[in-house]
């Protein structure tokens, strides 16, 4: 295999390796920060790889895979695992194609918090059918902690991303 077919190639080894290192790196932050990554107050702050996803889809899939892995953790379980990844994926894929056309970083950027923040209501969700806390107050708290790890996160990714090309 030549160099151009390696550089063109969608899932080059360097292309796996950045998405592996992201899925860690999700799975690192939510385990190490369990306590308050999950419930019907949380600040996840993993979510800041949420935006990773505007830069470049291959972020998609490395994104919902560390949701998967690190949502065994949850008091949840296998419940969060499925519904988690589910909504991560479709959020993800909503986030880049509602960007995809902007030129502006920091609009992107907003607009992936607030679609962020409003899918909350899967988490809500779960929380009222097992834990049967009140819907709306439980999407509002979990959707504020949401929001609160996105801005916190968007400094940074915003940060990293003027240092590093985060498209390729």
């Amino acid at each position: 295999m030549n160099k151009q077919t390696l550089q063109t190639n969608t899932w080059s080894v360097q292309t796996l390796t950045k998405m592996a290192l992201i899925t860690a790196l999700y799975i690192v932050v939510t385990i190490f920060l369990a306590p308050f990554s999950f419930g019907a107050i949380q600040l996840r702050f993993s979510e800041m790889f949420n935006y990773l996803a505007i830069f470049n889809k291959r972020y998609i899939a490395a994104v919902t895979l560390g949701v998967a892995i690190s949502n065994f953790a949850s008091p949840l379980g296998l419940v969060d695992v499925v519904i988690g990844s589910l909504s991560t994926f479709v959020v993800l894929v909503i986030s880049y194609y509602s960007t995809k056309r902007l030129n502006n970083k920091i609009q992107k950027m907003v607009i992936t918090a607030v679609i962020c923040t409003i899918s909350m209501f899967t988490v809500a969700g779960q929380l009222t059918y097992f834990y049967q806390l009140p819907f709306f107050y439980t999407w509002l708290t979990v959707a504020i902690g949401e929001l609160l790890s996105m801005s916190v996160g968007g400094i940074i990714i915003y940060w990293v991303s003027e240092k590093i090309d985060l498209t390729k």
